[in-house]
């Protein structure tokens, strides 16, 4: 390989290793770091100023009750699905109180994520339905609604709860389906002896700094900036997002108009987007709607998130009755449950899930890996399985790339004897090394052609495999979660030993070299089995930097999802197999051969 060839493939292996490595240690890891010191700066903060004062500071201001006081504090309707349960509150007909079944908070799955609480608990997050008579509320957030049939909503049994006064009676017929979806019918009856124009306008509201609500949530989550957590919605025939930092921050929203709404012709949502789970108001989907966000706590320095839709005015003469139906969904972001909600009706509502650049890789792979799991019973066969059909198609490029790495490792010798003949003549080594691969057929960057195939591969399964909920907490081998990353170590005994990996990671300085595990140590070992199949670079330093390659990922890919890193370590092993059938049928000999027959020639003395 010449010098310049030598130094494009150096150059391309740099930038690989810079974008995946940057992008975790620059984008990811600061995350983490820059909490905590938003997280001590707050505390610095309350600390040091008088407390607010005035509206927009209220709710920040509030006593803070225990969960179970805050619970037991208001008259409330139990709810009992079978996705979900919880409670509503009567006061303003309010669903605060929604815990997922078979969602749990941690691996040990001994308590179920708690997804919206009380206003008066710590970390506050409900939603409801309003309405409006102009600039009047005839239903509003503390609104006494009385229960008028039903005593527990379930996946098959409504309530109806009923508001009277401010000249209208609203009957609400709450139900929930077998998932997370709420609906709110609601009819209108106007009692006064003049016309009304009446607007239902949805509130979703979380209380409180969101990263804490986050980690309270779903405790301990890695990769936290790879998926979208913030607003997120569909409104206008486009998918509006904004994340929590720049939206605390009142960073202008793409599609916000100038008295800050997003309208929505006919049909869409609006809501609060964490990494596997969604808060959303659905209004009405055959009449306009406004989305809009409450800036004004925000401004006041409040933590508060407060969300509304707006529905178009609806005239009601006196006497006369008005229905809509507006739905609610408090769940986790399932893809399947997502796909039926979109096909009945609800626009691009599996873009909920942030499928991320690569979406036109990531989605089919979803797909495909859902599909396998299906079939073979197990997530992590799937991705086993996933890897041999993602590489089948590569399978042609992969055999002309390791053809010409064979030819050009056969060549090594001729080239250095060229190399050294020639070594007062630059120019015309160049042209004679040339003239030999070209009469050999060898292509010396024809090896580097997978790599750039695989590139977009890997972080679409990176993207996937972190984002979609489906792989949260599930099992395989020893590994109890394929979305985190593995839990063994070489500090605890690869398992056998009752330390947490991450506290053997946690170690200052030896923590790094310990806190390796199984996965990691494979792909360490696969990728220098790689490596011995290719030609090495005649620069010393350059085969240094390229035999350091495999140290390098193998502590990076220790803070990946162990069910990537399980992918790459099977790839690999598949890739070799592949690349070592070929050097063999080539007639060339490998330092893997030459080692088992070594191994094979000593064995065979010592017996004899």
């Amino acid at each position: 390989m010449e010098k310049d060839d030598q130094r494009n493939f150096i150059l391309a292996m740099v930038l690989m290793i810079a974008v995946v490595f940057g992008y975790q240690k620059f984008f990811l890891e600061p995350a983490q770091k820059r909490y905590e010191a938003e997280q001590a700066a707050i505390e610095a903060s309350k600390q040091a100023e008088a407390p607010e004062t005035g509206p927009a500071a209220a709710s920040s201001a509030a006593k803070v009750l225990p969960l179970s006081e805050a619970l037991a504090a208001d008259e409330r309707v139990a709810i009992d699905g079978a996705a979900v349960d919880g409670s509503i509150r009567l006061a303003g007909a309010r669903i605060d109180d929604v815990s997922l079944k078979d969602n749990y908070r941690t691996v040990e799955k001994t308590e179920e994520v708690r997804l919206f609480r009380p206003e008066n608990s710590e970390y506050g997050y409900f939603a409801t339905y309003y309405w409006a008579d102009g600039q009047t509320l005839v239903a509003g957030r503390n609104s006494p609604w009385t229960l008028v049939s039903g005593d527990t909503l379930s996946s098959g049994s409504s309530v109806t709860l009923r508001l009277e006064g401010n000249d209208v009676t609203i009957e609400r017929t709450i139900s929930l389906d077998e998932h997370y979806m709420f609906t709110f019918t609601d009819t209108v009856t106007n009692n006064s002896d003049a016309p009304k124009s009446l607007r239902a306008i949805g509130a979703i509201q979380r209380l409180g700094e969101y990263k804490a609500y986050l980690e309270e949530t779903d405790p301990g989550q890695t990769a936290r900036g790879i998926a979208h957590e913030g607003l997120m919605g569909w409104t206008g025939g486009e998918l509006r997002l904004r994340k929590f930092g720049p939206l605390m921050k009142l960073k202008k929203i793409k599609g916000e108009t100038a008295d800050g709404k997003f309208p929505s012709d006919v049909g869409g949502w609006w809501g609060l987007s964490d990494k596997y789970f969604l808060g959303a108001l659905i209004p009405q989907q055959d009449l306009h709607f406004d989305g809009m966000v409450d800036k004004r706590k925000i401004a006041a320095g409040a933590n508060d998130l407060d969300l509304r839709t707006e529905s178009a005015a609806l005239d009601v003469a006196p006497g006369a009755s008005v229905t809509m139906e507006n739905r609610i969904f408090a769940g986790a972001k399932r893809y399947q449950v997502l796909k039926d909600y979109q096909a009945g009706g609800i626009p691009s509502f599996v873009d909920a899930i942030d499928w991320g650049f690569f979406f036109f890789l990531t989605k089919p792979f979803f797909f495909v890996l859902e599909w396998l799991s299906g079939v073979l019973g197990s997530f992590g066969w799937a991705i086993l399985a996933l890897t041999v059909l993602v590489k089948a198609p590569l399978v042609p490029l992969y055999n002309q790339s390791y053809k010409s790495m064979a030819k050009m490792k056969k060549l090594q010798e001729p080239t250095a004897e060229i190399r050294e003949r020639f070594k007062a003549d630059p120019q015309r080594q160049q042209q004679e090394i040339m003239k030999l691969y070209k009469e050999e057929g060898a292509n010396p960057l024809g090896g580097c052609l997978p790599i750039l195939a695989t590139i977009p591969v890997f972080f679409a399964l990176y993207k996937m495999l972190s984002v979609t909920i489906e792989m949260r907490h599930t099992a395989f081998l020893w590994m109890k979660d394929l979305s985190a990353p593995d839990p063994t170590a070489i500090g605890n005994l690869f398992g056998l030993l009752p330390w947490a990996a991450s506290d053997v990671k946690s170690i200052p300085i030896i923590g790094m070299v310990i806190g390796i595990g199984i996965l990691p140590l494979l792909y360490g070992a696969t990728m220098s089995a790689l490596q011995t199949l290719s030609p090495p670079p005649p620069d010393p330093m350059q085969r240094r930097m390229i035999q350091l390659m495999p140290l390098i990922f193998m502590f990076l890919f220790g803070t990946f999802a162990s069910g990537l890193v399980m992918y790459w370590v099977w790839s690999n092993t598949l890739s070799f197999i592949q690349q070592y059938a070929i050097m063999r049928m080539n007639g060339v000999e490998t330092e893997i051969g030459k080692f088992v027959k070594k191994l094979v020639s000593g064995g065979a003395k010592a017996s004899s």
